[in-house]
């Protein structure tokens, strides 16, 4: 199975929040499960953080650099699959992670119970 990181569980994990569940843990630790962040986390990450919404204890070219997950562009298909998600959350960002997961056939790690919904 491969997994697919939403963006707070990302930052979650950068300092083992709490928040985490222990499956989720257990997963990201593991080195032989593929976990990987989008390219739509970095891009809404490096956003928050020029608006000042989001203060991180490095800086963005250091975070990005010590990355352990495989990155996930974004392809004409994720774009697409989007008209096929119903309109249970509006922030763009999650709606997209959600089209990335279902095109590729990714399980998304998450705690939002809007972007849960999405998922069998």
């Amino acid at each position: 199975m491969k997994y697919l990181l939403d963006t707070h569980t990302f930052l979650w994990s950068l300092n083992a929040d709490s928040r985490l569940t222990l499956g989720t843990r257990k997963i990201i630790r593991d080195k032989s499960i593929v976990v990987m962040l989008s390219i739509i986390s970095v891009w809404e990450i490096t956003i928050k953080v020029m608006s000042k919404k989001l203060k991180l204890d490095l800086p963005l070219p250091q975070l990005f650099k010590k990355l352990e997950y495989d990155i996930l562009p974004v392809t004409l298909e994720h774009v697409l699959a989007l008209v096929k998600l119903p309109p249970i959350h509006k922030d763009p960002f999650d709606r997209m992670l959600v089209a990335q997961a279902k095109s590729e056939k990714l399980t998304l790690l998450t705690s939002d119970p809007k972007v849960q919904a999405y998922l069998p």
